[in-house]
């Protein structure tokens, strides 16, 4: 029998890196041989099947890349389960015909699925299914919407026009007729995406509290979960499509601000055909090796993917000091924002002199430039999230943020306002940059999860400081050795005394065994020439925390990347309880 020669198979659910719309994507199995014949097969397949269940020929996208293809079609919003079968059953065939050229395989057919080496066969029983799971009443309603130039969201078990306080929503189950909906009644709300690579929840959190302080009340998704006026919805990792449409249902929402992670743009795309304001924070290596995605090309046109969310009337904010993304945006046909360390980078003056929207710092200020005016937002060493201007990753996150903010509507006097305070509390941003200070101990909790997160935070957190370093390290499953390692250098580049490794609980894991990640983490320690009893493994997040602080003396840094919501939590509460308790260094812990 042939190996199954996909690794993954998936619907997309919203506008894509492929196509906007629906359809569906697979991969290739890794590693797998095939010749441009196979694909060209795959090509015919999908046509003829598409023919064949009545749906219409929009164009077909294979992806070449180094570990094999991405292949990818539009289908019909209320058909894709069966768009996946199309796509399996279309690359199965077309995939057996090359095998059959060199070795003769084992017919394969598994019940209910389209049989592989009789395409009559085949194509009853992708009509059937095609026909079972169509939705009539829900493409009407989609296009009734269309019409009314309204938000459409629907998933598996809901349907919902406008948004926030102008929407309304059904059970898939039970949609009415267009003559039903009450279309005065609905509206969009003023919404932002964040996606990048580093920077997202902050700038997120940011957002959020600039629109709250302009009146709105607010609703946003990120990394840890949904919230409503700063309270917790949904907790987890809600930077998906999911977690957007569950943002964008609140019937109280006035404003809505959508992380938008890599991950659920390439599983499912976006949850949205339109925002008012979207933003990439940076591209920097992280994810390689996952649904064809290699370098930081590729990964930069995952990002702008939320660039098919704006038109004419919206905004896209790119970073002027990202290469990737300025020679990227060359291609970009929706209005753009730049924002960069210095208002006076050349690239930003001849933004400016087109007219276009720009945000930086001169002379230690920061600066937002709209519609011909420019506006001073402050002092940046006064700006809590910068730490006295060390934290320059956040300079850059606030200027992002302010451009989107000045996007969605809100004035820049309530931008700097936000911009004076944001910080200062450590329920305003947690688990990113939070500190706490013992005597002349330092400790910083934070999500630094690739390289250059890890790098500036580390910079950030011992700039100035004379005393022994300690840190916890870990890293998610699904990224590659080579990527895991590469963090292990940044961090033994900052020569730690105290390396202390950890797993990152729930999900996080991702196929590797317990402890697995630790293993290389720790022999690259020991190659790169670290002693062995000054590496540590605890693989339990909360408990690895404490094993530094227990260590430390007065003077010392201690950082501690904890990643996983529930252990994070526990993390803060300890050192919450500590500075109550007037703890000191050297001092058992409570």
């Amino acid at each position: 029998m042939l190996p199954e020669p996909f690794e993954d198979s998936r619907r997309l659910t919203g506008s894509n890196i492929y196509f906007p719309g629906t359809g569906a994507a697979l991969e290739t199995a890794r590693g797998l041989a095939f010749d441009e014949d196979a694909l060209a097969a795959w090509k015919g397949n999908v046509q003829a099947a598409r023919e064949a269940v009545g749906w219409p020929d929009d164009g077909i996208v294979v992806r070449r890349h180094r570990s094999g293809s991405s292949l990818a079609f539009p289908a019909p919003a209320d058909q894709l389960y069966t768009a996946t079968e199309v796509n399996e059953w279309a690359w199965w065939s077309a995939y057996s015909l090359q095998s059959s050229r060199e070795r003769q395989p084992e017919p394969f057919h598994a019940p209910g699925y389209a049989a592989i080496w009789d395409r009559d066969s085949a194509f009853q029983t992708l009509r059937a299914a095609a026909r079972a799971e169509s939705r009539p009443e829900l493409i009407e309603l989609m296009h009734a919407a269309g019409a009314h130039h309204l938000p459409f969201l629907a998933d598996d078990d809901e349907v919902t026009l406008g948004e926030g306080g102008g929407s309304r929503s059904w059970f898939i189950d039970g949609l009415p007729s267009p003559d039903r909906i009450p279309w005065e009644a609905l509206h969009a709300i003023p919404t932002a995406l964040v996606t990048g690579s580093n920077g997202k929840t902050t700038t997120v959190r940011l957002l959020a509290a600039m629109a709250k302080a302009h009146g709105w009340r607010t609703a946003h998704s990120c990394t840890d979960g949904v919230y409503f006026d700063g309270v917790a919805l949904e907790a987890g990792d809600f930077s998906g499509p999911t977690g957007a449409r569950t943002a964008l249902r609140q019937t109280q929402a006035q404003a809505a601000i959508l992380e938008t992670a890599r991950g659920g743009m390439l599983r499912r795309g976006l949850a949205l055909a339109y925002a008012n304001a979207a933003i990439v924070t940076n591209i920097a290596a992280d994810h390689f090796g996952e649904y064809g995605i290699h370098d930081l090309d590729d990964l930069a046109m995952v990002k702008l993917t939320v660039a098919r969310a704006i038109d004419d009337h919206g905004l896209l904010v790119l970073n002027a000091d990202d290469p990737v993304l300025v020679r990227q945006s060359r291609t970009l046909a929706c209005p753009l924002g730049w924002f960069a360390l210095d208002f006076d980078l050349p690239a930003l003056i001849a933004h400016r002199e087109r007219g276009g929207p720009a945000c930086g710092v001169r002379d230690g200020r920061l600066l937002l430039h709209q519609t011909g005016d420019t506006h001073d937002l402050g002092a940046v060493a006064a700006m809590p999230l910068t730490m006295q201007g060390r934290a320059v990753y956040n300079i850059g996150n606030i200027a992002g943020a302010a451009l989107a903010a000045s996007a969605l509507g809100i004035d820049p006097a309530t931008i700097a306002a936000t911009l004076a305070h944001f910080g200062q509390a450590h329920a305003d941003n947690p688990g990113r940059l939070q500190h706490w200070q013992f005597g002349d101990l330092i400790v910083f909790v934070d999500y630094a999860h690739n390289p250059d997160g890890l790098r500036e935070l580390l910079h950030v957190a011992t700039s100035g400081r004379v005393g022994r370093l300690a840190l916890v390290l870990g890293q998610a499953g699904n990224r590659e050795d080579e990527d895991i390692r590469e963090l292990v250098t940044t961090a033994h580049g900052f020569l730690p005394a105290l390396v202390v490794l950890k797993d990152i609980g729930g999900d996080y894991l991702r196929g590797r065994a317990p402890g697995e990640i630790a293993g290389i983490m720790r022999q690259t320690l020991l190659d790169g020439g670290m002693a062995a009893d000054a590496i540590v493994t605890c693989l339990d997040e909360a408990e690895a925390a404490r094993i530094p602080l227990e260590w430390a003396r007065d003077g010392d840094t201690v950082v501690l990347p904890i990643h996983e919501p529930v252990a994070r939590e526990q993390v803060v509460a300890l050192l919450e309880r500590m500075a109550t308790e007037r703890w000191m260094p050297g001092r058992s812990l409570p």
